[in-house]
């Protein structure tokens, strides 16, 4: 008997150490989620007053408390991209833009509310992009697109990019042949002819989807005239690596001087909406 009721004591007093480890392990991640909110805050004050340094420490600190923490690693991320330079390209400063988007993917990687993960996306995007990283830059606006298929900065920005690498191509084959950078590619020269079909196998892809994914960003916002004029620029890329086809030039030419008239229609609209775009009547004078 004495030995039953030593063995159900030992069995209680080990329930009690269990419940006692539980307790103590439950209560020190409550407290710890506590100090992680407290460390968030202070951040967010610190970045408010732009003191980004201790910002981004405060933020450390929040994810290292809880690393389920979405908003503190967002606000890490937000706060690295915030000390990053675009076109500095030195080590410490290119670190701080591989630490936001480290931050910015752990986001995409956790159960983000979609507006978080969109965000996160667009972070990452236009890092990329300001570190002329641009494959990258256009597979993070896809998965913006994705999971947002009614925005239409993604589709603008991956036609931007497109433009963007067109653009010194041609002016590189340009200078090459001693060509001033409005002057047109003679397709009877045989040297000129060759560059312009050497340099429509290059950019024709990105042309494409540049005209395509600008297009889409203006029907999913019909005054996006940053869009309209993108549309201009990149219709002159397709103009100038028509090569042979004459009448298809000058419709593409054609088509681009119409994006320039649509675009300063769409903001001269937009300027007379503005508040007191009206300015003073002779009336409004008496």
């Amino acid at each position: 008997m004495a030995r039953e009721t030593y063995t159900a004591m030992n069995k209680l007093l080990r329930l009690l150490m269990l419940m006692g480890v539980v307790f103590a392990l439950f209560f020190s991640t409550g407290c710890d989620k506590l100090r992680a909110r407290d460390q968030l805050n202070k951040g967010v004050t610190a970045y408010k007053n732009a003191k980004y340094e201790e910002a981004i420490d405060h933020f450390q600190q929040s994810v290292a408390l809880d690393p389920k923490l979405i908003n503190a690693k967002m606000y890490l991320a937000t706060a690295y991209a915030q000390q990053y330079i675009p076109g500095v390209d030195t080590p410490d400063n290119n670190k701080n833009a591989e630490e936001a988007i480290d931050q910015y993917k752990h986001v995409l990687d956790m159960s983000a509310p979609r507006e978080q993960k969109v965000n996160a996306a667009k972070g990452i995007a236009s890092l990329y992009y300001n570190m002329k990283k641009f494959d990258d830059a256009k597979k993070y606006n896809h998965m913006v697109s994705e999971l947002d298929p009614n925005d239409p900065d993604p589709y603008y920005s991956i036609g931007v990019i497109d433009w963007a690498e067109c653009y010194p191509v041609r002016m590189e084959e340009r200078a090459k042949l001693g060509l001033k950078p409005d002057e047109e590619l003679n397709p009877k020269n045989k040297e000129q002819k060759k560059a312009c079909e050497s340099l429509k196998a290059k950019n024709w892809p990105a042309i494409q989807e540049g005209i395509d994914s600008l297009n889409k960003a203006i029907q999913l916002r019909p005054d996006y005239d940053d869009a309209m004029a993108y549309l201009n620029l990149m219709y002159r890329e397709k103009a100038d690596v028509e090569c042979d086809d004459l009448a298809a030039r000058q419709e593409d030419l054609k088509t681009a001087d119409s994006w320039v008239d649509k675009t300063l229609s769409t903001k001269k609209a937009k300027a007379e909406k503005q508040p007191g775009a009206q300015g003073i009547t002779l009336d409004q004078q008496k």
